[in-house]
Parts: C-alpha cells; structure tokens; sequence
C-alpha cells in the first residue's frame, strides 16, 4: 500500500483529525475537571438531602435519599453529553471554516486533486467542472493538464465554468446532469463528518465505542 500523496485530500483530512485531537484534548480536560466538580456538588446536596429527611422519619429519608443519589449520574451524564456535543460542534465550525478560508494547506494543490477524482469516476466525455469565481486565476492550462493526468483522461476536452455554488473545491457534472460529482470542501467535510467525529471521540477517550 502507497502512503497518501502530499497534499491528498486523504492527508489533508489526516491533518485536520490531528489538530481537531490536539484541541479536543484540551477541551477534554477542562469537561473532565466539570464533570468531577458536578458529581461532587451533587453529592453533596444529595448527603444534606439526607440528613433532612432523617430528621423527619428515618424510613421515609432513607427512600428519598435513595431517589435523589438515583439522579446523580443521570444528570451528570446528560450534561457531559451536551458537553461532548458542544465540542464536537465547536471543532466541526473550526474545521469549516478553515477550509471555506483555504487556510493552513495548498488549496490549488487540493482543488486539483478534487477536480481529478471527480473525473476517474465519471463516464462520457462532455464534461463540466464549476470552480468558484475567486478560483479561476489558479486553473492555468498546467493545471488543466494535471487534472487530466491524476483522472487518466489526458484527451478530455472538459468545460469549465464559474459558479457561485461552487464555493471553495469544484462541482463536476456531465452534459446531461446525470452524473454529478460534488467535490466542494464544505459538502466533503459533511460527508465524512460521522467517522471525523466518532474517531475524534474514540482517540481523545470522549467516548468508547460511540458518539454520546
């Protein structure tokens, strides 16, 4: 097996798995550090709880008590759910909005390798890539020819057009709109957003065998 090429969309997302750890450690952390002061508080109420009720009639404390403790973890539990889906949420926007950006790697590198992938798989030969408009300066006829190279076609003639859908990566399509690739960078964090954040939470120790 050959290790993904510098700058794949396989590596890119390797990367930004790496960094999404890196900051689901931290945050980790600090939920931790909450949900131990939690559980802690609750105890507590829950013993003065007790002591109350005993004053009143032992029996009757001891079966409140009981069905106050029974809360604990159920509260704690939500709220670290709600927690691990707020940041599961926060890094999601992060991820987004780097790529949106086209900060932290070689974005014509990428949208050449996106618009390359699209291809291998498409059949026909009157084919479209749509390239946002702030992308078109960087489809030269270099990298037209690089396209066709990475898809195996060098002898497609394929049209390209700007389109305000397009947004960051390419929309690939053929004359009859039967075949419609859509590679853009925001619809492909969408699709491979479930195993992102299911391994996020697996290798930070969020959850153990799912997402919360």
């Amino acid at each position: 097996m050959t290790s993904p090429a510098q700058n794949s969309p396989d590596l890119l997302c390797e990367e930004i798995l790496a960094d999404a750890r890196r900051a689901a450690d931290e945050t980790l952390r600090r939920a931790r550090d909450q949900a131990a002061a939690i559980i802690a508080k609750a105890t507590a109420d829950a013993d003065t709880a007790r002591c109350q009720l005993l004053d009143q009639a032992r029996a009757e404390a001891a079966r409140r008590s009981e069905l106050i403790l029974a809360t604990v973890p159920v509260e704690s539990g939500r709220m670290r759910s709600a927690r691990i889906n707020e940041l599961l949420e926060s890094i999601h926007d992060d991820i987004r909005r780097r790529l949106l950006a086209r900060d932290g790697f070689d974005y014509r590198e990428t949208i050449i390798a996106l618009a390359a992938e699209a291809l291998r798989r498409m059949d026909g030969e009157q084919i479209t890539i749509k390239f946002s408009a702030a992308d078109r300066e960087l489809l030269d006829d270099a990298a037209r020819d690089e396209i066709k190279r990475r898809a195996g076609r060098p002898n497609l003639l394929f049209r390209i057009e700007s389109s305000a859908e397009a947004e960051a990566g390419v929309i690939v399509q053929d004359a009859e709109g039967r075949q419609i690739w859509d590679n853009r960078l925001a619809s492909r964090l969408e699709r491979m957003w479930p195993e992102i954040q299911l391994q996020i939470a697996l290798k930070t120790g969020l959850v153990s065998g799912g997402i919360a």
